[in-house]
């Protein structure tokens, strides 16, 4: 491994784990919110406690009134185990999918960028799925955290019930494909490519805004082209309106019954907590990667 690779893995990894550790109570409103039938849809679902997120501020409020602060971070150990790993890994897969799809050429195209954020999404889709599914478990039990079940639990508990397979530990892999391989699609396809227009700066504080910016656009951009099959994703994984009945099960239907039976507003539901982490959490992401990576280049160099 070349000195250039290492730094990009160690720059992304560290990143990866302050975003996490600081952004992950969005993800756990955002799998609340997703997770809850609209009003219209019917009753709340069977099992389920009886109150109704009304949006982002509320939905905290009431994990931190009737479950405990702490709760706002459940989910976040398989969160940490995968997504550490998977940031650290992104850049330098994309760099690697990008030079087998120039075939020849010397420069990239904008639909090299593209199409290499989709390797990059369905590669890092097949390894992420079965944490995600333990994630979106523990983020949707609503009981104290005291008294809610251990990662190691909920692994336990989904594989001695369902196994390995796509009804067990991987179940909503297609829909993790779909979902991811959009995202990382356009957030990379978008920040490649204004990124390759930037024009040199020599103030490093205007490059850095420039560069923040750039992420925003990108992770907004691929946040809303995705959500509805993040919410897909979200439905599949997590607990059923009817305990022991599977209501939803692919992608494409589950966007199709959401939307006949929840309207078009259900499919981006979350999107706003999504927003805040995907958005501005890629915009400090981008500018923390690049001043971690020429921190610990020029550091070692020395």
């Amino acid at each position: 491994m070349s000195d250039n690779t290492a730094m990009m893995i160690a720059a992304g990894g560290i990143t990866a784990f302050m975003e996490v550790c600081v952004m992950h109570p969005l993800d756990v409103v955002k799998t609340r919110l997703q997770l809850q039938h609209s009003p219209v849809a019917g009753s709340t679902p069977k099992g389920v406690a009886q109150y109704y997120y009304t949006g982002v501020v509320n939905c905290v409020r009431t994990v931190y009134r009737q479950e405990s602060f702490l709760s706002l971070w459940k989910g976040v150990v398989p969160s940490v185990l995968i997504e550490t790993p998977r940031r650290a890994m992104n850049f330098l897969l994309f760099e690697n999918y990008e030079q087998y799809l120039l075939f020849g050429a010397e420069t990239a195209k904008p639909l090299t960028y593209f199409t290499a954020g989709l390797c990059v999404g369905v590669t890092e889709a097949i390894v992420m799925n079965p944490f995600e599914h333990v994630k979106v478990t523990l983020m949707a039990d609503r009981s104290p955290v005291e008294k809610a079940p251990s990662t190691w639990d909920v692994l336990k508990k989904i594989v001695s019930n369902k196994g390995y397979g796509v009804e067990g530990l991987n179940r909503g892999m297609s829909s993790t494909i779909i979902s991811h391989g959009i995202f990382n699609m356009v957030y990379f396809g978008v920040f490649k490519m204004l990124k390759s227009r930037l024009r040199p700066f020599s103030d490093e504080m205007l490059y850095l805004y420039h560069i923040m910016g750039i992420g925003f656009a990108a992770g907004t951009l691929a946040s809303i082209a995705s959500n509805p099959f993040d919410v897909a994703k979200t439905r599949i994984q997590g607990p059923q309106p009817e305990p022991g009945v599977r209501k939803y099960r692919s992608p494409l239907a589950t966007v199709a019954t959401i939307y006949r039976q929840e309207r078009l507003r259900a499919l981006f539901k979350g999107l706003l907590p999504r927003l805040l982490r995907r958005g501005v959490g890629s915009a400090l992401m981008v500018a923390a990667y690049d001043y971690t990576y020429r921190y610990l280049t020029n550091g070692f160099s020395e």
